[in-house]
């Protein structure tokens, strides 16, 4: 009888737990399964890293130990219940470190050049370190759009577990400025009461009953805002925060 053809045993394979599932494992102490989470991505890492320095970054440079780290960092900082994947997380605290890396080298180079050279010299390394810094503000220009795509698109999917699309979102929310306030405090309120969050996660419902124990509104007001007061509370438990200014307090 032909024996059967092994097939290799991967990360993906060994289980049906989700990343975020072995994340949580990580968290809880199994530091060999971080070893192995992190030997199986270190592509993703330097891929990030690649971009963020925009040339290509191999594991015997420094800019890829910062992203070893970062991605490490990532691991421990993770929370299941910000309306993010990992991997989202993750790109973004390398990209965090990365650019503090980078600003931290080019003030040090800064530094040194100004204590060694000619003043000749120092209208040169001025300019080139003028030049490095407008790079690096494009680029964390660049990263705080991309990063609000990506939670724009990560809350639009979030909501839809709520049957709420951001065309009936629109549509819901309060119209004068006083009634928008109440409500993103009835949901500030919520975020701030890991039950009544985790009501609202768990059974995808507003905790009507526990919210009017803490709030000022009558029942009749929730209601009609409901669909608002949901999507405010999933940005403050999200950690969406790049979406921060939807529920910053507006003028009266």
């Amino acid at each position: 009888m032909k024996a059967k053809k092994l097939q290799p045993i991967t990360t993906e394979s060994t289980n049906a737990f989700t990343l975020e599932d072995r994340i949580h494992k990580i968290q809880q102490g199994d530091e060999k399964l971080r070893n192995v989470i992190i030997d199986s991505y270190q592509p993703f890492i330097k891929k990030v890293v690649s971009k963020v320095c925009n040339r290509f970054i191999d594991h015997t440079m420094d800019e890829y130990s910062i992203g070893l780290i970062g991605f490490n960092e990532a691991m421990d900082q993770y929370q299941r219940g910000q309306g993010s994947k990992f991997l989202t997380f993750a790109d973004m605290v390398i990209r965090r470190r990365i650019i503090d890396y980078i600003r931290k080298e080019a003030r040090q180079t800064k530094t040194i050049y100004l204590n060694q050279t000619e003043i000749d010299e120092e209208g040169q390394q001025e300019e080139s370190y003028i030049q490095q810094r407008a790079a690096i503000d494009f680029y964390e220009a660049q990263c705080q759009v991309e990063e609000r795509l990506e939670q724009i698109e990560v809350f639009k999917q979030l909501l839809l577990d709520y049957d709420i699309t951001f065309n009936v979102l629109s549509k819901n929310c309060p119209k004068h400025v006083d009634a928008r306030e109440n409500a993103k405090r009835v949901a500030k309120t919520l975020a701030d009461h890991p039950e009544m969050a985790q009501h609202l996660k768990v059974k995808k419902q507003l905790p009507i009953k526990d919210l009017l124990q803490f709030v000022s509104c009558s029942r009749k007001t929730i209601e009609r805002n409901r669909k608002y007061i949901i999507a405010v509370a999933l940005i403050y438990i999200g950690g969406f925060s790049a979406l921060q200014s939807y529920i910053e307090p507006e003028t009266l």
